[in-house]
């Protein structure tokens, strides 16, 4: 397939790398220090899945120079896809799909917004990887995870090919009964374990061995789960239990992306996590005391970040 990768950070540099190295046809779109050591030196990803180098990586700061693709796999942060949704236009035929693999569940609708509803899937990653210096990626823990499907759920030829480069790539992939579902629980465990990280400064496995932030975890939970059902997803009995479940199989050192930007002093993903259970349990009538309290108290370092 000819696939376009949208930032070559943890998401996008570990992905993109595995499409490339399965002999995927990959363009990836950078800019700054990313685009300028990409040219220079390649992509390095250091794994437990087995290290990779990409020495020759076709990359540019411009969609027009790569023209139409199968498939462009958004791996931004998830506050840049307002900026970065336009930008995707050259990229685009009457069948490209745009697989967004943000954190949150907002990035569909903010890509449909610059390239059109009928090219965007929804879609969700599963790994704890982080970027050590520009285009060296670390994959710290997780076994690398993908969900992809239509937003209407239909079994559409485009996401049955994208699934199956995935799965050339070594890349654990599930095509949903209901991506809507999929992608709130993994909303309802990221932001949960991001926010409370993030306030705590604590590791997965401080949290989840410490009753007292384990019952907050819970509780944050529990919220999501709330907003979710108030707005029409149908999220199942016992989806707590099994975040919590998964939670304890992931290293103890390990913690998430929104908290490492926060502590780090970078502008970070407040807004599309936290602060959007808090807007979207607004909008739906549903009570986040917890997470109204954990984004107000992360928002003077947000917005700190932002001026700096």
């Amino acid at each position: 397939m000819r696939i376009a990768v949208i930032g070559a950070g943890g998401i996008g540099g570990y992905f993109g790398g595995r499409l490339a190295e399965a002999g995927e046809d990959v363009f990836f779109i950078a800019r700054g220090r990313t685009l300028e050591s990409l040219q220079s030196s390649g992509l390095r990803v250091e794994s437990p899945k087995g290290n990779l180098v990409i020495p020759d990586v076709r990359v540019t700061n411009d969609p027009a120079e790569v023209g139409p693709v199968d498939a462009v796999v958004v791996a931004v942060k998830a506050w840049q896809v307002t900026d970065v949704a336009p930008s995707l236009r050259p990229l685009l035929d009457a069948e490209t799909a745009v697989l967004p693999l943000q954190n949150g569940v907002e990035a569909p609708g903010q890509l449909a917004a610059g390239v059109g509803w009928e090219h965007v899937l929804g879609g969700l990653a599963k790994i704890i990887s982080y970027v050590k210096e520009p285009g060296y990626v670390i994959h710290a823990g997780g076994d690398p995870f993908v969900a992809l499907g239509e937003l209407d759920n239909r079994k559409s030829e485009r996401v049955q090919n994208l699934a199956g480069a995935f799965e050339r790539a070594g890349v654990a992939v599930e095509i949903p009964a209901d991506i809507q579902v999929a992608m709130w629980e993994k909303f309802l465990f990221i932001a949960s374990v991001s926010g409370l990280g993030a306030l705590t400064r604590a590791s997965l496995g401080d949290m989840r061995s410490l009753a007292a932030t384990r019952e907050l975890l819970e509780r944050a939970m529990r919220e999501i789960l709330a907003v979710g059902r108030a707005r029409g997803v149908a999220l199942p009995d016992g989806v707590v239990q099994k975040s919590m479940a998964f939670l304890d199989t992931l290293p103890p050192e390990g913690t998430a992306s929104m908290q490492r930007d926060i502590v780090a002093g970078r502008p970070s993903e407040l807004e599309s996590q936290n602060g959007a259970v808090v807007r979207l349990g607004k909008e739906a009538g549903a009570e986040t005391p917890l997470h109204s309290f954990i984004y107000s108290c992360l928002l003077p370092m947000e917005l700190a970040a932002r001026r700096s």
